[in-house]
């Protein structure tokens, strides 16, 4: 009797032992960018080091750009001669329109000779005739003109059009930085051959830290967006530290606990992850353990 006594003390004593004191665990985790290059050609210059605060904007590294610097060099020659082969339209009619004010003076000295008797029916039409061949002349070299000028504003478009996309090579050949944040991770190095699509760092918002716990489908329950709870950063040895959390985001599906987390039901084999705001105070680093209590 008294051993079945002590069993079941024993038994207790595990059971207390084993009593978690906190709801749900998980790791600290921050939003993440990978910047990868958008050009290619050799690194002429890195600009950051891991570890280096970086802002919005900021240039990470330089990629060789000579030869679109030379392309954009060609096409404004080539913009130039085509805008200075512009016909000047007032130039090339001028000596049209001296000819038929001429031929408009000599029409009236007619018509008033006409008018007296001194002139004939045949000078008049003659005249006449004169100044419809001119206008038309006229209007066809006109005609003429305008269609040449607006084939070369066409054209000068184009090379413009070029001149904008060769700008727009040139400057993804200056890498910058998309957010705030820190350089984790170097992908390479001046000196390398970068090439289109591959990773030039990896960086993190490390201010918009966040703890990824679980919680089992028992506890969705008691939590919902908004929840203010605590959150105890995990050191190591003795020191932990406590932060106030916000929840952001809690998954619409379950998955099985990750074998480096332990819930509040040691029985459960699904859970669902949640998302804890936290403000980092300069200690919180990704990877960090971390758990909740509510």
């Amino acid at each position: 009797m008294k051993r079945i006594i002590y069993i079941a003390i024993a038994m207790l004593f595990v059971s207390c032992g084993n009593e978690t004191e906190f709801d749900a665990q998980g790791t600290f985790e921050a939003p993440e960018v990978i910047v990868s290059s958008e050009a290619s050609g050799c690194i002429l210059s890195f600009n950051v080091a891991e570890g280096d605060s970086i802002k919005v904007g900021q240039s990470i590294c330089n990629i060789d750009s000579m030869q679109l610097h030379l392309q954009r060099k060609q096409l404004l020659a080539q913009l130039s001669a085509l805008l200075n082969s512009r016909p000047d339209t007032k130039i090339q009619v001028a000596s049209l329109k001296e000819q038929i004010a001429k031929q408009k003076i000599e029409q009236k000295r007619i018509e008033n000779m006409l008018s007296d008797g001194a002139g004939t029916q045949k000078q008049k039409e003659d005249i006449d005739a004169q100044i419809q061949i001119l206008e038309s002349q006229l209007s066809a070299t006109l005609s003429t003109l305008n269609k040449n000028n607006a084939t070369i504003d066409d054209n000068a478009v184009a090379l413009e059009a070029q001149l904008s996309a060769i700008d727009d090579r040139i400057a993804k050949h200056c890498i910058t930085s998309p957010i705030n944040g820190t350089i984790l991770v170097k992908y390479a190095e001046a000196g390398e051959l970068a090439s289109m699509g591959k990773p030039i760092v990896k960086i993190a918002d490390l201010n918009n830290i966040y703890l990824r716990a679980y919680f089992t489908s028992d506890q969705l329950a008691n939590i919902k967006l908004g929840d203010e709870v605590t959150v105890i950063a995990d050191f190591g040895s003795d020191k932990r530290y406590d932060y106030i959390g916000r929840i952001i985001w809690i998954s619409s599906e379950s998955e099985f606990t990750p074998k480096t987390i332990q819930t509040k039901d040691s029985r459960a084999n699904l859970v669902y992850a949640v998302k804890i705001a936290v403000k980092n105070d300069g200690r919180l680093k990704i990877g960090l353990a971390g758990e909740v209590k509510l």
